[in-house]
């Protein structure tokens, strides 16, 4: 693989479903039950949208897809792959979470260092992992950032870098939160963009009902640590008495 290579495909599998998800239920240690058996299929290169109030559970699901998170119980399969730690490896080169903050992301000297690491520990030579490196780049707009310092970047910047991070990986799966976040209109713009054009199933929490609208075909509305609806996302932003019972408003 060239320097100037295009971004590798996400990963393939036989099965159709990159995420199955199965009467998921986590409670945290001090006794909260934060999800309260969930379960749900997404195929591939399908984009879903998460939403739903402030501590419905969004985050903490999302962070069972690449087992940062162990379930309490009920189980979490990624591209026919369950979410083991004797599978962890495997399972995090295939599943790209990108936090909402940046900067619980980037921690490197440089940008080049940042998107690197992946690639770095999962062993290519440098000629590919600088090819990796390049393309994630480019696919987020930062071509020639290499050598800036990510603290010196814009949040929208720094957003697009903690994504890039992820993409050297070429991961099957994305898992976003909050990705509009802290964005003024010209770097929503550009996100929404990119998101739109990236290949990789994905699943999205976000606020940002125009984000849903624009993008995800399919919503699904969490609260209180339980899936509440399901479907296509024209009809549940169409329902105004839905959303509000959730603490969701229209576009």
């Amino acid at each position: 693989m060239t320097p100037d290579a295009a971004l590798p495909h996400p990963a393939s599998s036989p099965s159709t479903l990159s995420v199955d998800v199965r009467d998921l239920t986590f409670t945290y240690p001090d006794g909260f039950e934060a999800l309260k058996g969930i379960s749900l299929a997404i195929k591939q290169g399908e984009k879903v949208a998460l939403i739903g109030p402030n501590g419905a559970g969004k985050s903490t699901l999302m962070l069972h897809l690449n087992g940062i998170n162990e379930p309490t119980s009920g189980a979490v399969t990624i591209a026919g792959l369950p979410v083991t730690r004797q599978n962890i490896g495997r399972i995090r080169a295939a599943v790209g979470l990108v936090f909402q903050d940046p900067d619980d992301q980037l921690f490197s000297p440089t940008v080049y260092d940042d998107v690197a690491f992946g690639p770095i520990h999962m062993g290519f030579p440098k000629v590919e992992v600088d090819a990796r490196v390049t393309a994630a780049l480019a696919a987020v707009g930062l071509a020639g950032f290499e050598r800036r310092q990510p603290f010196h970047l814009s949040i929208g910047q720094r957003k697009r870098a903690a994504l890039a991070t992820v993409l050297s990986m070429a991961p099957s799966v994305l898992v976003l939160d909050e990705p509009s976040a802290g964005l003024d209109p010209r770097g929503r713009r550009e996100l929404i963009n990119l998101l739109r054009d990236l290949e990789q199933t994905m699943l999205v929490s976000t606020h940002d009902m125009k984000l849903v609208s624009e993008i995800f075909p399919r919503t699904i509305i969490v609260d209180d640590g339980r899936i509440v609806a399901d479907g296509a996302t024209d009809a549940i932003l169409a329902d105004a008495a839905l959303l509000e019972s959730h603490g969701l408003e229209q576009p």
